[in-house]
């Protein structure tokens, strides 16, 4: 993708990198509040989730471990496929901990349900979502975040991690783009 087209494509800021900012301390301070002195893993779901959780991971003062799963509904377009395959599973028993899933978006819920039941089947002391995002127009799953930071309309976003095509990842907002 050249450039020009690059930046063309993107329609508004919808969250600045500042409020993103502001709303990852929030969920630091809750992290801390809720989990000082438990075993907690922090789980995120790759690819989307890696630049929130890094983030998230400097607002957290507690001790915590951190674990990574891929799990995809998306093939290159802008609709969840409504297949959901984990391409990437969680190496830790998580038996022994308290378990935050930090999620990047819930759209339709499809793949973050399939995430959340493949771990509840592990037993965890407990399980709680955080969404960085949440768009409840497009719930189709039966699920919801524990914490969201910031709900959003039904819009096709980018940004913060965020891909169209694998990519937008790397901008420090959550934008709306133009979608072909």
């Amino acid at each position: 993708m050249d450039s020009e087209k690059y930046r063309e494509r993107i329609k508004s800021v919808l969250i600045t990198r500042e409020s993103i900012a502001n709303g990852l301390v929030k969920v630091g301070k809750y992290i801390d509040g809720n989990y000082s002195g438990k075993p907690l893993i922090i789980v995120g779901i790759l690819k989307g989730s890696f630049v929130f959780l890094a983030d998230l991971a400097k607002t957290v003062t507690i001790p915590c471990e951190f674990g990574f799963m891929a799990a995809q509904s998306y093939y290159g377009g802008t609709e969840s496929t409504g297949e959901v395959r984990i391409t990437l599973d969680l190496q830790q028993d998580i038996s022994k901990y308290h378990v935050i899933i930090a999620e990047d978006i819930i759209d339709t819920g499809r793949t973050l349900k399939a995430v959340v039941d493949i771990l509840r089947a592990r037993n965890p002391l407990s399980l709680e979502i955080i969404a960085l995002l949440d768009k409840p127009e497009r719930r189709i799953a039966d699920i919801q975040a524990d914490y969201t930071v910031f709900t959003i309309p039904d819009k096709f976003v980018v940004g913060y991690g965020l891909d169209y095509g694998e990519y937008y990842r790397n901008l420090p907002y959550i934008a709306e783009i133009e979608s072909e």
